[in-house]
Protein backbone atom coordinates (compact mmCIF):
# COMPACT_ATOMS: atom_id res chain seq x y z
CA UNK A 1 0.00 0.00 0.00
CA UNK A 2 1.50 3.48 -0.94
CA UNK A 3 2.42 6.27 1.74
CA UNK A 4 -0.04 8.91 2.50
CA UNK A 5 1.82 10.76 4.92
CA UNK A 6 5.32 10.80 5.69
CA UNK A 7 6.74 12.84 9.34
CA UNK A 8 10.47 12.61 9.01
CA UNK A 9 11.80 14.09 12.92
CA UNK A 10 10.14 17.01 12.49
CA UNK A 11 9.98 19.54 15.39
CA UNK A 12 8.17 22.80 15.76
CA UNK A 13 9.98 25.07 18.29
CA UNK A 14 7.95 28.45 18.97
CA UNK A 15 9.20 31.24 21.37
CA UNK A 16 6.95 32.59 23.66
CA UNK A 17 5.22 36.12 23.64
CA UNK A 18 7.08 38.09 20.91
CA UNK A 19 8.42 36.98 17.18
CA UNK A 20 11.83 37.06 16.91
CA UNK A 21 14.81 37.32 19.33
CA UNK A 22 14.31 40.50 20.41
CA UNK A 23 17.24 42.56 18.61
CA UNK A 24 18.12 43.14 15.56
CA UNK A 25 21.66 42.02 15.46
CA UNK A 26 20.53 38.67 16.55
CA UNK A 27 18.41 37.89 13.90
CA UNK A 28 20.75 39.16 11.65
CA UNK A 29 23.17 36.57 13.33
CA UNK A 30 20.73 33.79 13.18
CA UNK A 31 19.86 34.60 9.25
CA UNK A 32 23.70 34.35 8.67
CA UNK A 33 24.58 31.02 10.89
CA UNK A 34 21.64 29.01 9.08
CA UNK A 35 20.85 30.41 5.96
CA UNK A 36 24.46 31.90 4.76
CA UNK A 37 26.51 29.44 7.03
CA UNK A 38 24.46 26.22 6.75
CA UNK A 39 24.85 25.52 10.47
CA UNK A 40 22.47 23.88 12.97
CA UNK A 41 20.38 27.58 14.34
CA UNK A 42 21.71 27.80 18.03
CA UNK A 43 18.61 28.55 18.80
CA UNK A 44 17.10 25.34 18.80
CA UNK A 45 19.63 24.14 21.39
CA UNK A 46 17.68 25.97 24.20
CA UNK A 47 13.87 25.39 23.82
CA UNK A 48 11.75 23.66 26.55
CA UNK A 49 9.71 20.63 26.65
CA UNK A 50 6.50 22.19 26.15
CA UNK A 51 4.43 21.61 29.64
CA UNK A 52 1.34 24.20 30.00
CA UNK A 53 1.63 23.51 33.70
CA UNK A 54 4.97 24.85 34.68
CA UNK A 55 6.78 27.80 34.45
CA UNK A 56 9.76 26.95 33.21
CA UNK A 57 12.95 29.10 32.79
CA UNK A 58 13.31 29.53 28.64
CA UNK A 59 11.39 31.67 26.02
CA UNK A 60 11.31 28.94 23.65
CA UNK A 61 9.87 26.00 23.47
CA UNK A 62 8.99 22.63 22.17
CA UNK A 63 5.68 22.55 20.73
CA UNK A 64 6.42 18.93 18.50
CA UNK A 65 9.86 17.19 18.96
CA UNK A 66 10.99 14.76 16.67
CA UNK A 67 7.92 13.30 15.38
CA UNK A 68 8.66 10.48 13.02
CA UNK A 69 5.87 7.79 11.41
CA UNK A 70 4.17 7.72 8.46
CA UNK A 71 0.22 6.77 7.40
CA UNK A 72 -0.49 4.64 4.65
CA UNK A 73 -3.16 5.36 2.08
CA UNK A 74 -6.33 4.61 3.38
CA UNK A 75 -5.55 4.88 6.99
CA UNK A 76 -7.74 6.48 9.89
CA UNK A 77 -5.72 7.68 12.49
CA UNK A 78 -7.21 8.73 15.43
CA UNK A 79 -4.57 11.81 17.16
CA UNK A 80 -4.77 11.75 20.85
CA UNK A 81 -3.28 13.38 23.72
CA UNK A 82 -3.93 16.02 26.75
CA UNK A 83 -4.60 19.86 25.81
CA UNK A 84 -1.14 21.38 24.83
CA UNK A 85 0.18 18.05 23.70
CA UNK A 86 0.89 19.51 20.05
CA UNK A 87 -2.10 17.87 17.98
CA UNK A 88 -3.20 20.94 16.69
CA UNK A 89 0.08 21.90 15.61
CA UNK A 90 0.60 19.12 13.94
CA UNK A 91 -2.20 19.20 11.86
CA UNK A 92 -1.38 22.69 11.03
CA UNK A 93 2.36 21.67 10.15
CA UNK A 94 0.91 19.01 7.90
CA UNK A 95 -2.03 21.46 6.23
CA UNK A 96 0.88 24.22 5.46
CA UNK A 97 -0.53 26.66 7.94
CA UNK A 98 3.07 26.90 9.41
CA UNK A 99 6.02 25.16 8.51
CA UNK A 100 8.29 22.74 10.21
CA UNK A 101 11.28 24.23 12.44
CA UNK A 102 13.32 21.12 11.33
CA UNK A 103 12.11 18.05 9.96
CA UNK A 104 10.44 16.99 6.82
CA UNK A 105 6.81 16.24 5.75
CA UNK A 106 5.73 14.27 2.64
CA UNK A 107 2.26 14.31 1.41
CA UNK A 108 0.99 12.29 -1.73
CA UNK A 109 -2.04 13.92 -2.76
CA UNK A 110 -3.97 16.77 -1.93
CA UNK A 111 -5.28 18.08 1.53
CA UNK A 112 -8.72 19.27 2.67
CA UNK A 113 -8.72 20.81 6.23
CA UNK A 114 -10.83 21.60 8.95
CA UNK A 115 -8.53 22.94 11.72
CA UNK A 116 -10.90 25.33 13.19
CA UNK A 117 -14.22 27.42 12.59
CA UNK A 118 -13.81 29.25 9.33
CA UNK A 119 -10.89 27.82 7.86
CA UNK A 120 -9.99 28.84 4.92
CA UNK A 121 -13.31 31.30 4.52
CA UNK A 122 -13.84 34.55 3.68
CA UNK A 123 -16.39 36.38 5.86
CA UNK A 124 -17.16 38.83 3.58
CA UNK A 125 -18.20 36.02 0.89
CA UNK A 126 -21.18 34.04 0.54
CA UNK A 127 -21.24 30.33 1.30
CA UNK A 128 -21.62 29.57 -2.44
CA UNK A 129 -18.52 31.74 -3.37
CA UNK A 130 -16.24 29.90 -0.62
CA UNK A 131 -17.00 26.49 -1.50
CA UNK A 132 -16.24 27.80 -5.03
CA UNK A 133 -13.16 29.10 -4.00
CA UNK A 134 -11.75 26.54 -1.74
CA UNK A 135 -12.10 24.07 -4.39
CA UNK A 136 -9.85 26.31 -6.67
CA UNK A 137 -7.30 25.85 -3.61
CA UNK A 138 -7.41 22.67 -3.65
CA UNK A 139 -6.64 22.30 -7.83
CA UNK A 140 -10.54 21.78 -9.24
CA UNK A 141 -11.80 23.01 -12.41
CA UNK A 142 -15.09 25.06 -12.07
CA UNK A 143 -16.74 22.46 -13.59
CA UNK A 144 -15.46 19.58 -11.02
CA UNK A 145 -16.50 22.04 -8.27
CA UNK A 146 -20.00 22.53 -9.32
CA UNK A 147 -20.98 18.71 -9.72
CA UNK A 148 -20.16 18.32 -6.24
CA UNK A 149 -22.08 21.61 -5.35
CA UNK A 150 -25.68 20.33 -4.51
CA UNK A 151 -24.14 17.26 -2.34
CA UNK A 152 -22.41 19.99 -0.56
CA UNK A 153 -25.13 22.67 0.02
CA UNK A 154 -27.75 19.75 1.05
CA UNK A 155 -24.92 17.68 3.47
CA UNK A 156 -24.12 21.15 5.56
CA UNK A 157 -28.29 21.94 5.56
CA UNK A 158 -27.61 25.85 4.82
CA UNK A 159 -29.03 25.71 1.44
CA UNK A 160 -31.44 28.41 3.00
CA UNK A 161 -28.03 31.08 3.53
CA UNK A 162 -25.58 29.35 1.11
CA UNK A 163 -26.05 33.07 -0.95
CA UNK A 164 -25.42 34.57 2.63
CA UNK A 165 -21.90 36.46 3.57
CA UNK A 166 -20.68 33.76 6.26
CA UNK A 167 -19.81 36.20 8.71
CA UNK A 168 -23.36 36.48 9.41
CA UNK A 169 -23.42 32.17 9.95
CA UNK A 170 -23.32 30.99 13.22
CA UNK A 171 -20.67 28.67 14.59
CA UNK A 172 -22.28 25.88 14.19
CA UNK A 173 -23.25 26.43 10.57
CA UNK A 174 -19.83 27.69 9.63
CA UNK A 175 -18.31 24.33 10.69
CA UNK A 176 -21.05 22.55 9.14
CA UNK A 177 -20.36 24.05 5.94
CA UNK A 178 -16.57 23.92 6.47
CA UNK A 179 -16.73 19.79 6.39
CA UNK A 180 -19.16 19.48 3.69
CA UNK A 181 -16.74 21.52 1.57
CA UNK A 182 -13.68 19.58 3.27
CA UNK A 183 -15.27 16.31 2.82
CA UNK A 184 -16.85 16.71 -0.72
CA UNK A 185 -14.08 18.14 -2.66
CA UNK A 186 -12.50 15.07 -3.15
CA UNK A 187 -9.27 15.75 -1.30
CA UNK A 188 -6.88 12.57 -1.13
CA UNK A 189 -5.89 13.43 2.63
CA UNK A 190 -8.81 14.90 4.95
CA UNK A 191 -7.44 16.41 8.66
CA UNK A 192 -10.29 17.19 11.02
CA UNK A 193 -9.46 18.79 14.62
CA UNK A 194 -11.42 18.68 17.27
CA UNK A 195 -13.59 21.51 15.65
CA UNK A 196 -16.48 18.81 15.23
CA UNK A 197 -17.45 19.25 18.77
CA UNK A 198 -19.19 22.57 17.87
CA UNK A 199 -21.82 20.68 15.68
CA UNK A 200 -25.11 19.62 17.43
CA UNK A 201 -25.49 15.76 17.48
CA UNK A 202 -27.16 15.18 14.04
CA UNK A 203 -24.25 16.75 12.85
CA UNK A 204 -21.68 14.79 14.29
CA UNK A 205 -23.19 11.75 13.38
CA UNK A 206 -23.17 12.48 9.57
CA UNK A 207 -19.42 14.14 9.93
CA UNK A 208 -18.56 10.53 11.91
CA UNK A 209 -20.70 8.71 8.85
CA UNK A 210 -18.90 10.91 6.11
CA UNK A 211 -15.61 10.24 7.01
CA UNK A 212 -15.93 6.40 7.53
CA UNK A 213 -17.28 6.42 3.60
CA UNK A 214 -14.24 8.62 2.23
CA UNK A 215 -11.87 6.41 4.28
CA UNK A 216 -12.97 2.72 3.71
CA UNK A 217 -15.31 3.16 0.76
CA UNK A 218 -13.44 5.47 -1.35
CA UNK A 219 -9.85 4.78 0.11
CA UNK A 220 -8.61 8.08 1.42
CA UNK A 221 -6.66 8.68 4.70
CA UNK A 222 -8.00 10.26 7.29
CA UNK A 223 -6.32 12.43 10.00
CA UNK A 224 -8.63 12.98 13.04
CA UNK A 225 -7.82 14.77 16.05
CA UNK A 226 -10.65 14.75 18.81
CA UNK A 227 -11.07 14.57 22.75
CA UNK A 228 -13.82 12.30 22.21
CA UNK A 229 -13.09 8.43 23.06
CA UNK A 230 -16.12 6.98 21.50
CA UNK A 231 -15.76 8.69 18.47
CA UNK A 232 -11.80 8.02 18.24
CA UNK A 233 -12.38 4.13 18.57
CA UNK A 234 -15.84 4.35 16.29
CA UNK A 235 -14.40 5.87 13.29
CA UNK A 236 -10.04 5.24 13.68
CA UNK A 237 -8.34 2.13 13.54
CA UNK A 238 -4.83 3.28 14.56
CA UNK A 239 -4.24 5.78 17.37
CA UNK A 240 -1.26 8.16 17.45
CA UNK A 241 -0.77 9.42 21.82
CA UNK A 242 1.33 12.47 22.00
CA UNK A 243 2.46 14.18 25.12
CA UNK A 244 4.69 17.41 25.77
CA UNK A 245 5.22 17.13 22.07
CA UNK A 246 6.67 13.75 21.21
CA UNK A 247 4.81 10.30 20.04
CA UNK A 248 4.35 8.45 23.54
CA UNK A 249 2.32 5.56 21.49
CA UNK A 250 1.82 4.62 18.30
CA UNK A 251 -0.32 1.18 17.60
CA UNK A 252 -4.12 0.35 17.60
CA UNK A 253 -6.76 2.49 18.46
CA UNK A 254 -8.25 0.56 21.37
CA UNK A 255 -4.72 0.02 22.43
CA UNK A 256 -3.82 3.43 22.32
CA UNK A 257 -7.45 5.02 23.81
CA UNK A 258 -6.76 2.43 26.53
CA UNK A 259 -2.92 4.04 28.04
CA UNK A 260 -4.29 7.05 27.03
CA UNK A 261 -7.61 6.91 29.91
CA UNK A 262 -4.83 4.71 31.99
CA UNK A 263 -2.31 7.63 32.06
CA UNK A 264 -4.98 9.95 32.79
CA UNK A 265 -6.31 7.40 36.18
CA UNK A 266 -2.61 7.22 36.90
CA UNK A 267 -1.99 11.33 37.29
CA UNK A 268 -0.18 11.24 34.30
CA UNK A 269 -1.96 13.96 32.14
CA UNK A 270 -4.81 14.54 35.26
CA UNK A 271 -6.76 17.54 34.11
CA UNK A 272 -8.18 19.68 37.78
CA UNK A 273 -9.82 22.53 37.54
CA UNK A 274 -11.95 24.49 40.41
CA UNK A 275 -11.61 27.67 42.75
CA UNK A 276 -10.19 25.48 45.51
CA UNK A 277 -12.28 26.48 48.46
CA UNK A 278 -12.67 22.64 49.07
CA UNK A 279 -10.60 20.46 47.21
CA UNK A 280 -10.48 16.06 47.47
CA UNK A 281 -7.08 15.15 49.52
CA UNK A 282 -7.72 11.46 48.75
CA UNK A 283 -9.74 9.19 46.77
CA UNK A 284 -9.81 5.42 46.27
CA UNK A 285 -12.57 2.60 45.52
CA UNK A 286 -13.04 0.43 47.58
CA UNK A 287 -12.45 -3.30 45.40
CA UNK A 288 -10.60 -2.44 41.86
CA UNK A 289 -12.80 -5.64 40.18
CA UNK A 290 -15.61 -6.65 40.88
CA UNK A 291 -18.26 -8.89 39.69
CA UNK A 292 -21.78 -7.75 38.45
CA UNK A 293 -24.31 -7.44 40.92
CA UNK A 294 -21.84 -6.51 43.64
CA UNK A 295 -21.88 -3.54 45.87
CA UNK A 296 -19.09 -1.00 45.33
CA UNK A 297 -18.24 1.61 47.35
CA UNK A 298 -16.20 4.61 46.26
CA UNK A 299 -14.62 7.10 49.07
CA UNK A 300 -13.61 10.35 49.32
CA UNK A 301 -11.82 12.75 51.96
CA UNK A 302 -12.36 16.23 51.37
CA UNK A 303 -10.05 19.60 52.80
CA UNK A 304 -11.56 22.98 53.11
CA UNK A 305 -9.39 25.57 51.83
CA UNK A 306 -11.43 28.61 53.27
CA UNK A 307 -14.47 28.62 55.40
CA UNK A 308 -17.46 27.40 54.21
CA UNK A 309 -20.78 27.15 55.38
CA UNK A 310 -23.64 25.42 53.53
CA UNK A 311 -24.66 22.57 51.27
CA UNK A 312 -21.84 21.38 49.74
CA UNK A 313 -22.57 19.04 46.42
CA UNK A 314 -20.43 16.34 45.80
CA UNK A 315 -20.88 14.26 42.33
CA UNK A 316 -19.45 11.51 40.55
CA UNK A 317 -19.51 10.62 37.41
CA UNK A 318 -18.36 7.30 35.65
CA UNK A 319 -17.76 6.91 32.16
CA UNK A 320 -16.79 3.65 30.24
CA UNK A 321 -13.74 2.71 28.47
CA UNK A 322 -15.41 4.59 25.19
CA UNK A 323 -15.86 7.45 26.96
CA UNK A 324 -19.49 7.74 27.37
CA UNK A 325 -20.64 8.26 30.51
CA UNK A 326 -23.02 5.80 32.05
CA UNK A 327 -23.53 6.59 36.26
CA UNK A 328 -24.08 9.99 37.53
CA UNK A 329 -24.73 9.96 41.71
CA UNK A 330 -24.77 12.92 44.07
CA UNK A 331 -25.12 13.61 47.47
CA UNK A 332 -28.04 15.40 46.83
CA UNK A 333 -29.96 12.84 45.98
CA UNK A 334 -30.53 12.55 49.65
CA UNK A 335 -28.91 15.92 50.78
CA UNK A 336 -26.04 15.81 53.05
CA UNK A 337 -25.36 19.33 55.02
CA UNK A 338 -21.88 20.46 54.89
CA UNK A 339 -20.54 23.21 57.37
CA UNK A 340 -16.47 22.64 57.15
CA UNK A 341 -13.63 25.51 58.53
CA UNK A 342 -10.67 26.23 57.04
CA UNK A 343 -8.33 22.98 57.58
CA UNK A 344 -11.02 20.65 58.52
CA UNK A 345 -11.93 17.62 56.58
CA UNK A 346 -14.84 14.96 56.10
CA UNK A 347 -14.95 11.76 54.71
CA UNK A 348 -17.58 10.33 52.23
CA UNK A 349 -18.42 7.15 50.93
CA UNK A 350 -20.57 6.65 47.59
CA UNK A 351 -22.06 3.11 47.53
CA UNK A 352 -23.15 1.81 44.37
CA UNK A 353 -25.66 -1.07 45.03
CA UNK A 354 -26.31 -3.85 43.07
CA UNK A 355 -23.35 -2.63 39.79
CA UNK A 356 -24.95 -4.00 36.45
CA UNK A 357 -22.44 -2.62 34.66
CA UNK A 358 -21.36 -4.74 31.86
CA UNK A 359 -17.88 -6.49 32.51
CA UNK A 360 -15.30 -3.76 31.31
CA UNK A 361 -13.02 -1.55 32.79
CA UNK A 362 -14.59 1.87 34.45
CA UNK A 363 -13.28 5.74 35.14
CA UNK A 364 -14.47 7.85 38.07
CA UNK A 365 -14.69 11.59 37.63
CA UNK A 366 -15.54 13.43 41.61
CA UNK A 367 -16.83 16.90 41.43
CA UNK A 368 -17.68 19.06 44.27
CA UNK A 369 -19.04 22.94 44.23
CA UNK A 370 -22.26 24.93 45.41
CA UNK A 371 -24.30 23.70 42.42
CA UNK A 372 -23.58 27.29 40.49
CA UNK A 373 -19.92 26.65 41.19
CA UNK A 374 -17.39 23.66 41.45
CA UNK A 375 -14.40 23.73 43.41
CA UNK A 376 -12.55 20.76 42.57
CA UNK A 377 -12.73 18.54 39.79
CA UNK A 378 -10.73 15.53 38.93
CA UNK A 379 -10.80 13.88 35.52
CA UNK A 380 -10.74 10.18 35.61
CA UNK A 381 -8.81 9.60 38.60
CA UNK A 382 -10.04 6.23 40.05
CA UNK A 383 -11.16 3.49 38.02
CA UNK A 384 -12.20 -0.05 38.70
CA UNK A 385 -13.44 -3.20 36.35
CA UNK A 386 -16.65 -5.66 36.36
CA UNK A 387 -16.47 -8.85 35.47
CA UNK A 388 -19.18 -11.39 34.61
CA UNK A 389 -21.17 -13.26 37.75
CA UNK A 390 -24.19 -14.87 38.65
CA UNK A 391 -26.47 -12.54 40.79
CA UNK A 392 -27.56 -10.80 37.61
CA UNK A 393 -27.26 -13.23 34.74
CA UNK A 394 -27.75 -16.42 35.87
CA UNK A 395 -25.80 -18.06 32.92
CA UNK A 396 -22.13 -16.47 31.55
CA UNK A 397 -22.34 -15.06 27.77
CA UNK A 398 -20.12 -14.18 26.20
CA UNK A 399 -18.46 -10.55 26.30
CA UNK A 400 -19.70 -7.69 23.84
CA UNK A 401 -19.31 -3.64 23.71
CA UNK A 402 -23.02 -3.14 22.49
CA UNK A 403 -24.70 -2.76 25.96
CA UNK A 404 -23.72 -0.90 29.18
CA UNK A 405 -25.50 -2.71 31.39
CA UNK A 406 -27.28 -5.75 32.33
CA UNK A 407 -30.58 -5.92 33.93
CA UNK A 408 -32.37 -8.78 35.56
CA UNK A 409 -35.32 -9.71 33.58
CA UNK A 410 -37.61 -12.42 32.78
CA UNK A 411 -39.28 -14.19 29.60
CA UNK A 412 -42.94 -15.13 29.07
CA UNK A 413 -44.55 -17.17 26.62
CA UNK A 414 -48.33 -16.87 26.38
CA UNK A 415 -50.27 -18.39 23.26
Amino acid sequence: MATAIEFEHVSKQYRLGLVSTKTLSHDIRRFWITNVLGKEDPYLKIGETNDRASKGTSEYVWALRDIDFKVEQGDVVGIIGKNGAGKSTLLKLLSRVTGPTTGTIRAHGRIGSLLEVGTGFHGEMTGRENIFMNGAILGMSRAEIQSKLDEIIDFSGCERYIDTPVKRYSSGMTVRLGFAVAAFLEPEILVVDEVLAVGDAEFQKKAIGKMKDVSQGQGRTVLFVSHNMASIRQLCTRGVLLEKGMVKMDAGVDEVVDAYLADQMNGNGIDRYGLGNVQFADWSVGQERIFMGDDLDINFKLVAKKDYYGDLHVNMNIFNSHGDRCVHTSNFDGPLAVQIKKGESINLTNTLKNVTLAPGRYFITPWCGTGAEAFDCITQCMSFAVEQGTKVIQRPFPYTSQYLFALPNTWTVRK
